[in-house]
């Protein structure tokens, strides 16, 4: 559970700003929508070397 604790004379907009910005930072978002459905392991780590190539890649092209 997130606590966002509001100072004295703060804006609520900026507190809910906080909020927002701690909630992204946590992933629990991310996490529940990759608990909805349930993923093999192998598409997972397909993905994973999908991702690492693809990285790889953009780095070949910046040092050439």
């Amino acid at each position: 559970m997130l606590i966002i604790p509001i100072k004295e004379g703060e804006n609520i907009d900026r507190a809910l700003k906080r909020f927002k910005r701690k909630f992204d930072r946590t992933g629990t978002k991310r996490s529940l929508q990759t608990r909805k459905q349930f993923t093999k392991p192998s598409v997972k780590r397909r993905a994973e070397i999908q991702k690492a190539q693809y990285i790889q890649g953009l780095r070949d092209a910046e040092n050439l």
